[in-house]
């Protein structure tokens, strides 16, 4: 199985590309800043750096998933990243999910019906989710994408609205890329702040970066060792 791996920082990407030694395939995506990392069929592909800061939001990590389809032709796309999450639902920093499903949370477009479907986009994740969320004792929920690190009160009445749990900028973007590609996608997020801590944002995902991205790693690896023992599947 080809699995590509999209990730939006560094910091989230280097625990997991330094334990299986990968090695970066130079100017593979050029002229796009993404990066690829790969051993064998396993590739981890960053949006890479603008301004000197990671690529991060909706538009780069589109951006990347075409190309990384487009380039590598993938069975499976995994967004591998930190989350903001609540308390209220359980959540904790560094508490790692499984997506099982994916939606844009501040995405407002007046209109009918079809009008607000498209919007929100509610995105399918892989079908072999949920037998590897119970294979692995990985608790599952949902993921809701917005281009902001911060979330206004309409933002939340969104999310809870629709069942959302997990809030982050990037999965339903590479969803959406996914659902007009027919490519299978996967969600690992890991909490680097809970939006119901009255804590800010920015001051708790700072903090808590580096733990949620080590639990990404561990979580990872149990993920990776668990769909190598699969038969090549494309569903």
């Amino acid at each position: 199985m080809k699995i590509a791996y999209i990730v939006a920082k560094l910091a989230e990407a280097s625990p997991f590309i330094e334990h299986y030694g990968m090695e970066e395939v130079e100017n593979f995506f050029s002229p796009l800043p993404c990066r690829l990392y790969k051993k064998g069929e396993l590739h981890v592909i960053l949006n890479g750096m603008q301004h000197e800061s990671d690529l991060v939001g909706c538009e780069a990590a589109s951006v990347t998933t075409l190309a990384t389809i487009e380039r590598l032709h993938p069975d499976l796309i995994i967004n591998s990243g930190t989350c903001g999450a609540f308390k209220s639902d359980g959540a904790e920093i560094g508490k790692v999910y499984l997506g099982n499903a994916c939606m844009f949370h501040d995405r407002r477009v007046p209109g009918d019906d079809a009008w607000g479907t498209q919007s929100l986009g509610n995105y399918p994740v892989w079908s072999g989710t949920d037998a590897l969320a119970q294979q692995l004792g990985l608790p599952q929920a949902k993921v809701t994408t917005g281009s902001s690190l911060d979330m206004q009160p309409c933002d939340l009445e969104i999310i809870k609205a629709n069942g959302g749990q997990l809030k982050d900028m990037e999965g339903a973007a590479i969803a959406f890329v996914c659902s007009l590609t027919d490519t299978p996608v996967m969600f690992v997020k890991s909490v680097t702040d809970l939006c119901d801590s009255g804590v800010g944002t920015f001051e708790e995902f700072t903090r808590n970066l580096a733990k949620a991205s080590e639990a990404l790693r561990l979580a990872n690896i149990k993920i990776i060792e668990q769909l190598i023992s699969q038969p090549n599947t494309k569903d």
